[in-house]
Parts: structure tokens; C-alpha cells; sequence
């Protein structure tokens, strides 16, 4: 019984470990995107286009405009409690 068990138990692990795996692959990639310089700029050119194009107001523009401006700063300053960032 107990080689059965193991076989049972090693059979079910197998893919649950392996999502696991996918979740934290995932994750990672979320993170690295959300801190991407580059995806901010290309929102604040979105924003930008939709000012233009009268989708949106200029108090809209301008408050999301504020809040990507303070992501980007955010992602840009060194962190003085990161260990990484130090010489």
C-alpha cells in the first residue's frame, strides 16, 4: 500500500507543483511589465492623444497625468532602503 501511495501522491503533486511553477513565472512577468519605465511613457502618450482627440477633459488629463508622472518618479528614484542599489 505504501508504494501506492507514493505513486498516488507523486502522480497529483506533479501538476499541482507545475502550476505553481506558471503562477510564479507569471507574477514575475506582471511585475517586471508594471515596473517598465516604458509602459508609463507610452500611457502618458495615450493620454495624451485622448486629450487631444476630445475623448477625455483636461482635469481628467491632467489627474491622470499627476498620477503616472509620480509612478514614473517612483520607478526612477533609487531606493535608499535597497541593499541592490548601493556602490
Amino acid at each position: 500500500m505504501g508504494m501506492l501511495a507514493s505513486l498516488l501522491g507523486a502522480t497529483l503533486a506533479g501538476p499541482l507543483l507545475g502550476v505553481g511553477w506558471v503562477a510564479r513565472r507569471i507574477a514575475e512577468a506582471a511585475e517586471q511589465e508594471h515596473a517598465n519605465p516604458a509602459r508609463i511613457e507610452r500611457a502618458l502618450l495615450e493620454l495624451g492623444a485622448a486629450l487631444e482627440a476630445g475623448e477625455i477633459d483636461e482635469a481628467t488629463h491632467d489627474a491622470r497625468e499627476a498620477e503616472l508622472l509620480e509612478e514614473l518618479a517612483a520607478l526612477q528614484a533609487p531606493a535608499d532602503d535597497d541593499p541592490e542599489a548601493a556602490p
